[in-house]
């Protein structure tokens, strides 16, 4: 078996398996193995490239991708484990919707997947719909009216940004036919590279922008972030931990993707202004909401459109240093938020709520639970010794060293979502106890690990890993 064909076919088999399964404990092994297989075979791309085709590509950029896509993927299914069985012992959710949502989560993987190794403009846009429409089933799994309009408004959303992202594909596919005629050959990556320097720069500058406002809905850039916060609040904990660590990583995957294209096309527009402008917004914007929220899982939402906007700033600061600040800023935030989410989930049960106001004095009541979300949320938002600090210090720095304007403008986003994040975790952790102190069942182990490699980030990062997002950063332009 091929790596690629574990990185597809895993998650492809284990939904076909997962939805014949009714017993909780065996499919939820199963869902287990088949991340797991996903994630080595992903591994298996460093020794083992196979060869591109006009479908399928394997590259030096997509493979950052596909491995943390993965990864968090594999940890994500250990935390379902422990927090679908307890959602299943208390009744909000039945044993025909656990089939469902299993089922489901491998659909979203072996969509993202499918995405990241797309060589087709076309193919990657199908494979990005597939797995939200996957989400959006998840998001609204509880059937409460607050979940079936989250749900609701999650689809509509991203109807009207994937519609706009098909109609700019679309015009990608115009500029490239008088050049490299039509069929597989006018949708394929490699070769709109190698010929973009002949495109219509107009027409692709129309494509572009199109692009950039159709996947970045899905990224969760504001102003068209409206879907995410609902989503996050109202979903299963697990959906949250993958639509902050790898769903919107595969939407800002394709627009870099494009990016790529349109820098190799002389006359066109250049796209660093756009993205400078529309990462700046979304950090300002979602730093200022992160004070009037109260539900947690909200709260965290908004730092997510913060840090992709501080993630899509850095690659339209571009050059070699922006690049590699917002890959390795694009990683730690995967990991952390995701591990933020594996302890928000088990506090949120343990407390039986989401409202922060309802969640004092969690270090007394669950010391291992609050403790551990302090840990996560100082890695969150930037402090030392971890690799959330590294990544910000390098984007804060190249941009100081370009335009001191807009990094004055960078830096006071940062300190006013620091203030809130430390200002409501403050709330939650320590002070009298609220809400029952039930004993917490949570798997610790994919907490942990996320929260290890991000220290580890922030104290050394290993020459060869060093190399490679060097190298990454220098394709991206």
């Amino acid at each position: 078996m091929t790596p690629l064909l574990g990185v597809l076919g895993a998650p492809l088999l284990g939904a076909a398996i997962l939805a014949a399964l009714s017993g909780y404990r065996l499919s939820a092994r199963v869902n287990i193995a088949a991340s797991f297989v996903a994630f080595a075979s992903a591994l298996l791309l460093f020794v083992d490239r196979p060869a591109g085709g006009r479908v399928l590509l394997v590259d030096d950029l997509n493979v950052v991708f596909i491995v943390l896509s993965t990864f968090v993927g594999f940890t994500t299914s250990i935390f379902s484990a422990s927090y679908i069985g307890h959602e299943l012992e208390t009744g909000r959710l039945t044993p025909a919707y656990l089939r469902f949502y299993h089922a489901m989560f491998q659909v979203m993987m072996f969509g993202m997947n499918l995405a990241l190794v797309s060589n087709n403009i076309g193919l990657i846009w199908v494979a990005v719909e597939l797995a939200t429409l996957s989400t959006v089933m998840m998001v609204g799994i509880y059937r409460t009216h607050e979940a079936i309009e989250a749900a609701w408004k999650y689809f509509i959303l991203g109807s009207v940004g994937i519609g706009l992202a098909l109609f700019g594909t679309i015009l990608v596919y115009l500029a490239a036919r008088p050049v490299v005629g039509g069929g597989m050959d006018g949708m394929a990556w490699t070769v709109l590279l190698a010929h973009a320097a002949g495109f219509d720069p107009a027409l692709l500058d129309v494509a572009f922008v199109f692009l950039l406002l159709g996947y970045g809905t899905k990224v969760g850039l504001a102003p068209m972030h409206a879907w995410l916060p609902d989503a996050h609040a109202e979903g299963p904990t697990p959906i949250s931990a993958v639509l902050s660590g790898l769903l919107l990583n595969v939407a800002l995957y394709a627009l870099l993707r494009f990016k790529v294209l349109l820098a190799a096309c002389p006359g066109g527009i250049a796209p660093g202004p756009l993205l400078i402008t529309l990462g700046l917004v979304s950090l300002l914007f979602a730093s200022v909401m992160l004070y009037r929220r109260r539900d947690i899982k909200r709260m965290f939402a908004y730092s997510s459109i913060e840090h992709m906007g501080i993630i899509v700033f850095a690659f339209g600061m571009a050059g070699p240093l922006g690049n590699f600040a917002g890959l390795l800023q694009m990683v730690m935030h995967s990991l952390t938020k995701s591990a933020i989410f594996f302890s928000v989930g088990h506090v949120a049960q343990v407390k039986r709520t989401q409202r922060i106001a309802e969640m004092g004095g969690l270090t007394e009541s669950h010391p291992l639970l609050g403790w551990s979300l302090i840990v996560g949320v100082a890695a969150i938002a930037g402090l030392p010794p971890f690799g959330v600090f590294t990544s910000e210090f390098l984007v804060v720095t190249s941009t100081f060293a370009r335009a001191p304007l807009l990094a004055v403008l960078l830096v006071l986003g940062l300190l006013i979502a620091l203030g809130a994040l430390l200002l409501r975790v403050s709330s939650v952790a320590f002070g009298p106890v609220r809400g029952p102190a039930a004993p917490s069942h949570a798997s610790f182990v994919p907490m942990f690990a996320h929260l290890a490699l991000v220290l580890i980030a922030g104290v050394w990062l290993p020459a060869p890993l060093v190399a490679w997002f060097q190298h990454v950063a220098v394709l991206l332009g």
